[in-house]
């Protein structure tokens, strides 16, 4: 599978070149619109570069970064952790990459939610493994289908993979849900994955943790500071245990060799994160407005253009629109189409999953108001023009 979030960017540059003005709603990079990372937590690096040993660091995380990791994650979960549990990674992309090394062997299998991040998918391949799918339910706000989880464990399956809130969908996951998930790993015995690296962009409901599930699930927790923190270059992510009965003991050393190979995290860049979690965080609740605002403006417009269809998010900050394909062999021919005539970049829905994600796109809720209103008048010129 192709990274299809940055893939895009091809035919965009093309589009570009030819002195097309583009819409970029392809990557989830709040920086790169009206958000930006408060001050404090610029100074906080700045005075770690210069005032601090910037030397080689801790392999598995600075201990006053793990310590303000283990109080954040009670304070909002009510998750008991102890420091030596959490091990800070380069972004969350690198906790996928190691847990899926030390995990899988050729031919073992993991359960992604399909649709779900592409990064997934890549690294099981990557280390011979195989993804498996398993359905979210459009019809009833992306649920997942715990039915299709059981169903498709077999004696290889290494790790149930959980996102919540969800990237494609902005789906934000019930309790039960989570629950149910959560019984099935405890009854086979398979490490839940839970990635919860959007859990404080919520705008209906709350944001229920696997954290919370009871203590006989093995978990392993991912999160990171690029989306709530508003860090998205500075690559700090972590990770957590969470398995009162030893079963993944094996899993975290490996995890652990490889995090000692790779040296250490940014050292100063800990330090900021650190911070940001210690900081003020009032700009929480005005990010979640901003966003909630253009969700809510995106989910009535995209509704009113012919041929779209798409159910509201409730967290996260993208939405997973269906498209009718009457003009279009493939969701990937009617991006680039887009692209090539409108400048209007989103993601096809197929990069995302083959089997549960055709005939979709995913767009993001980033964008200033007015932006997000042109995008979406040359989409409805785009979808009239082709026979919508």
């Amino acid at each position: 599978m192709d990274y299809a979030i940055r893939e895009v960017t091809v035919p965009a540059a093309a589009a570009a070149k030819k002195g097309m003005k583009l819409y970029s709603f392809n990557i989830g990079d709040p920086n790169k619109w009206d958000f930006e990372t408060p001050e404090h937590f610029k100074s906080a690096l700045r005075n770690a570069v210069d005032n601090t040993d910037n030397g080689y660091g801790d392999s598995q995380g600075d201990i006053s970064l793990r310590e303000a990791i283990v109080k954040r994650e009670y304070e909002k979960h009510g998750a008991r952790i102890a420091s030596e549990n959490v091990y800070v990674t380069s972004g969350v992309s690198e906790g996928i990459n190691v847990l899926m090394a030390t995990l899988l062997e050729l031919g073992d299998e993991v359960l992604i939610p399909g649709p779900g991040y592409p990064s997934y998918s890549q690294y099981i391949g990557f280390y011979g493994g195989k993804g498996i799918p398993y359905r979210q339910i459009e019809e009833e706000d992306w649920r997942p289908d715990v039915d299709t989880i059981r169903k498709n464990i077999s004696d290889k399956t290494k790790a149930i993979v959980v996102i919540n809130p969800n990237n494609p969908t902005g789906a934000a996951y019930e309790e039960t849900a989570i629950r149910e998930i959560g019984d099935v790993a405890a009854e086979f015995e398979i490490p839940m994955i839970s990635d919860e690296i959007y859990d404080k962009l919520i705008f209906e409901g709350n944001h229920f943790s696997a954290s919370r599930l009871p203590a006989d699930v093995p978990r392993i927790i991912l999160n990171g500071f690029s989306k709530v923190n508003l860090m998205p270059g500075w690559r700090e992510g972590y990770c957590y245990f969470m398995d009162e009965n030893g079963l993944m003991d094996e899993v975290r050393e490996g995890m652990m060799k490889q995090l000692r190979t790779r040296i250490c995290p940014n050292v100063p860049c800990q330090e900021a994160a650190r911070v940001s979690l210690q900081g003020p965080q009032d700009y929480i609740v005005e990010m979640n407005r901003k966003i909630k605002e253009r969700g809510d403006y995106s989910y009535k417009r995209l509704n009113e253009i012919p041929g779209i269809s798409t159910n509201k998010a409730k967290g996260a900050f993208y939405m997973f629109p269906k498209v009718d394909l009457f003009d279009w062999k493939s969701d990937k021919e009617f991006v680039t189409n887009l692209i090539e005539e409108e400048g209007v970049v989103f993601v096809h829905g197929s990069g995302f999953c083959t089997e549960y994600g055709q005939g979709h796109f995913r767009t993001i809720l980033l964008p200033p108001m007015e932006t997000i209103e042109e995008a979406y008048d040359r989409l409805e010129s785009f979808m009239i023009r082709h026979g919508g």
